[in-house]
């Protein structure tokens, strides 16, 4: 982005963005510069190979760095390791998995990563010959599957990377053919029909942008002017996506769909870089940095992720690939993960499907600085999030998240006002989590319809039965009810409020939802909340795996040998109940083992005045 722009864009944010919050109707849009025309295109093109990612100065850097450097050697073996296995294995072949080509183009992109990688640095033969043999594969699939165009975008990517890597040596048929399949079965495809992920606002805008851009960049001597044409919408249609990483770097769909989208994204800035020498201000677009801390924050202690909207629960170590890049564009070594590099051999079995670009990236970390993640955090957007930690290297492993928002977010749930905490290594309050989609899918089940009566919310996993929030009359949350974080402090302690109130339209009248770090050892929940002719009754939820004993004004947690309090400190003379979600509710849910929800059920004729507050306290031993 240019200075100018970015002046304008910042003096935009100041006069008119919220305190707390941002708003989800007039939020400015910063662009990214859009010079690119055939003209352009053909003078500002790099000439030299590679130019994908790779460049022979990047390339001699790569290899100066594996004679020094203990994590970059490491990680190289692992790579050769997965070079070997590869070419034990069969061709790919065009299999759908229900509606997907998806996992195909992603084999793809980590066969064409670790082979070409291999290949540029040892120039073994077989390496090369199985290169040349994957390529024609892929090249004759009748389609890859433009139905669900991110298996169309990663298979361009990945066939664009091994021309652009390998094609000098490859013979001219080969490259010929494969030239000739990213215009067929890749480019032209992305224009028939709408295509929505042009100017989508999730993870989808990433992937697909940056798949048309791999390609076109390797087809532009072919095809000037639809390389151009393409980089250039895509260009106009990146910002839709990055902006909703505004304003604090948080990514609305979580952790995993962060490692998807955002590795997309910084494959595309250095893409875009070593191709044209610019990458059109992606890397500097607001708060995209700041998005490798909100990662590490959402990552607990027990190595467990706050792990809301359709998320994975653990973290695999991959997120070190894409962080990597985040360390070589700041220099700040608190985005970079040693560690996971040196043991990729003995953990990952196989590495990610970007690890040949991970090297490259790891190659240019040159960690200058370093900055500390923060022990209270909050950040706004379509889902803001609060994150309470303990202090470095203090015992108990304190641990919380919580969440507003609201779920016709892309992968969102209802689960405003949910939160997870960690004490002494041990989860206590769990998020159940993502299951997959497939199985869903097949047996016609509407996974994906967002509206207020879709059956998507009848998942434990993405309704707010199954999150630990508030639930009045037993109904849903309003799907496109926003929850936004209305106040936020760390003095004297770090506390938060999220206003639900919006969440319950029609339900209540008013509600809000206040998340107090009391101490390293406790967190105290306080909802208060006025209510409507026809409320009759809140139920407040815990989520948990813990064995639940009730105590009178609460219940003892307890796991792995600890033990939780959990005291009900207003209003008196409540008592929990514990309903049993092992098996789950529907033969389709998630099996969570020992999974449980505690309910703390109010009638409406405890509060005669129309006005109620519950706080409970959470405190360990």
């Amino acid at each position: 982005m240019k200075k100018n722009s970015l002046v304008v864009y910042l003096l935009t944010v100041v006069l008119f963005l919220p305190l707390i919050g941002w708003s989800q109707s007039s939020d400015p849009m910063p662009l990214l510069e859009n010079p690119v025309t055939v003209t352009w295109l053909k003078k500002n093109l790099s000439k030299k190979s590679p130019r994908l990612i790779l460049t022979p100065a990047i390339e001699q850097q790569l290899k100066a760095k594996l004679k020094t450097d203990a994590p970059a050697q490491a990680f190289y073996r692992a790579i050769k390791a997965d070079a070997t296995a590869i070419l034990q294995k069969p061709l790919l072949e065009h299999k759908l998995q229900g509606r997907r080509l998806l996992s195909v183009s992603r084999e793809m992109v980590s066969r064409m990563g670790t082979l070409c990688l291999v290949y540029r640095i040892d120039k073994e033969p077989a390496v090369l010959k199985r290169i040349n043999q994957e390529l024609m594969a892929v090249c004759s699939f009748q389609d890859w599957n433009p139905s669900h165009f991110l298996d169309v975008a990663e298979m361009s990517f990945a066939v664009a990377l091994a021309i652009d890597w390998t094609g000098s040596f490859l013979p001219t048929t080969t490259v010929a053919a494969a030239k000739t399949a990213l215009i067929e079965k890749g480019i032209r495809p992305s224009y028939n029909g709408r295509m929505s992920w042009i100017k989508g606002t999730n993870n989808w805008n990433q992937v697909c942008n940056g798949g048309m851009i791999a390609a076109s960049i390797a087809i532009a001597e072919k095809d000037p002017k639809l390389a151009a044409e393409t980089i250039a919408r895509s260009l106009d249609g990146m910002p839709y996506a990055l902006k909703e990483y505004l304003p604090d770097g948080i990514y609305p769909e979580g952790a995993t769909y962060w490692g998807y989208g955002t590795s997309y994204s910084i494959l595309t800035s250095s893409m875009l870089t070593t191709a044209f020498g610019t990458d059109f201000g992606l890397s500097e677009y607001p708060a995209f940095l700041e998005s490798a801390t909100f990662r590490l924050l959402v990552t607990a202690p027990s190595g467990w992720f706050f792990n809301y909207a359709d998320c994975g629960d653990r973290e695999t170590g991959s997120g070190a690939i894409p962080l990597a890049w985040f360390a070589a564009q700041t220099g700040n070594s608190l985005y970079y993960q040693p560690d996971y590099f040196l043991n990729a051999v003995d953990t990952r079995g196989e590495t990610s499907r970007f690890a040949a670009q991970g090297l490259v990236w790891l190659a240019q970390v040159n960690t200058a600085s370093r900055t500390e993640l923060p022990e209270a955090w909050h950040g706004g957007g379509d889902n803001p999030l609060v994150i309470f930690r303990a202090p470095k290297d203090a015992p108990g492993q304190y641990y919380f998240g919580g969440k507003g928002g609201h779920a016709t977010i892309s992968h969102g749930n209802m689960d405003a006002g949910s939160f997870i905490f960690e004490l002494d290594g041990v989860r206590w309050v769990v998020d159940p989590g993502n299951q997959g989609y497939n199985e869903l899918e097949q047996i016609g089940f509407d996974l994906w319809g967002r509206c207020q009566t879709c059956e998507r919310w009848q998942l434990l996993t993405k309704g707010n039965h199954g999150h630990s929030t508030l639930t009045v009359n037993g109904e849903r949350h309003k799907a496109d009810g926003f929850a936004p974080i209305t106040d936020y402090k760390e003095l004297p302690v770090p506390e938060a409020t999220i206003n639900l109130t919006a969440v319950f339209d029609s339900l209540l009248k008013q509600a809000t939802r206040r998340f107090v770090k009391e101490s390293d050892r406790s967190l105290l929940i306080s909802d208060q909340f006025e209510l409507l002719e026809n409320t009759r009754n809140i139920t407040w939820q815990l989520m948990t795996t813990a064995d639940v004993i009730p105590v009178p004004g609460g219940a003892l947690l307890k796991q792995d040998g600890k033990q939780l309090k959990l005291e009900i400190t207003a209003p008196q003379n409540l008592s929990v109940s514990i309903i049993s979600l092992d098996p789950p509710p529907l033969k389709i849910d998630r099996r969570i083992p020992n999974l449980k929800r505690v309910e703390i059920e109010m009638p409406a004729y405890l509060f005669p005045d129309g006005k109620g507050e519950i706080t409970v306290k959470l405190s360990g031993e």
